[in-house]
């Protein structure tokens, strides 16, 4: 790994790095926010934060003021990019899909399987990776994410359950196959197969597994101007049948932005203290 970037946060230190990705392809940037007691060498939890279409590894460590309270709770934040980057990496014509876009699956189809490996590098590459190289406590790990990074984090989760012992999420896509933005992109990344798009809709997921976390929180702002995309009613309607314990907020006058995750950040940080700790 290479260290990019780094500063003094809070007593914790912000980071940017930078590695040869064996499962993209190419070199890939993370950020891991270390708050000061695993700078003094203490194991602690750690949060993978899953962001949305078009944002970086910078993003929510800019934007989501997560920062303050990690640093009071001793949580470490792992903040992947959204997909493989660089000349090479194949693009599309469009913000929804190519490079920043990359939904967190394994892509099937040509020119996008070749790089767009996001649930392997989430799940295992980068999991490993900072498992090894920070001093986090294996069994307390939880998953988190925005819009595309919310989808991300649910379906992960369920898929990981082994690795994820927690879930939370900021106006995830929650049925991806019921929606344009899920639509074109499993269209694109895995083919017109939709019992294959199944495999990677959070509403699907939770359907087939069952409950497998003692709870799961999900915010949502009525004013999102994307919320006809988001479908959070079936998401609660599948754990409901399930028995998956979920409290879904839904906020009144709240958009789809980072003034949203900032007023509600604060909330997730501390649900997931509490899961991780259980």
């Amino acid at each position: 790994m290479e260290l990019l970037q780094h500063n003094r946060c809070f007593e914790g230190e912000q980071r940017i790095y930078r590695f040869n990705s064996q499962v993209l392809k190419g070199d890939s940037r993370f950020g891991v926010y270390l708050p000061p007691q695993a700078l003094e060498g203490e194991a602690c939890p750690a949060l993978f934060y899953l962001a949305g279409l078009t944002c970086t590894e910078e993003t929510f460590a800019i934007k989501a003021h997560a920062q303050r309270l990690a640093a009071q709770l001793g949580l470490i934040l792992i903040m992947p990019d959204t997909s493989p980057r660089g000349d090479q990496v194949a693009q599309g014509d469009h913000w929804d899909i190519g490079q920043g876009a990359g939904f967190y699956i394994n892509a099937t189809q040509a020119p996008w399987a070749e790089h767009y490996q996001m649930e392997s590098f989430i799940a295992d590459e980068l999991y490993t990776l900072v498992l090894q190289q920070f001093p986090i406590q294996q069994h307390r790990v939880g998953i988190f994410g925005h819009s595309m990074g919310g989808h991300g984090a649910l379906t992960l989760a369920f898929k990981y359950p082994e690795k994820f012992k927690s879930v939370s999420a900021f106006a995830p896509i929650c049925a991806p196959s019921q929606c344009p933005w899920g639509e074109k992109a499993f269209s694109n990344y895995l083919g017109n197969d939709q019992t294959v798009w199944k495999q990677h809709d959070a509403t699907a997921l939770v359907s087939e597994k069952g409950a497998l976390f003692n709870e799961i929180l999900i915010d949502q702002g009525l004013q999102d101007q994307f919320y006809a995309q988001l479908h959070p009613a079936a998401f609660q309607q599948a754990c409901t049948q399930v028995g998956q314990e979920l409290t879904l907020r839904e906020h009144v006058g709240y958009d789809h932005g980072y003034y949203f995750i900032q007023s509600f950040i604060d909330d997730h940080l501390q649900f997931h203290a509490v899961q991780l700790e259980s």
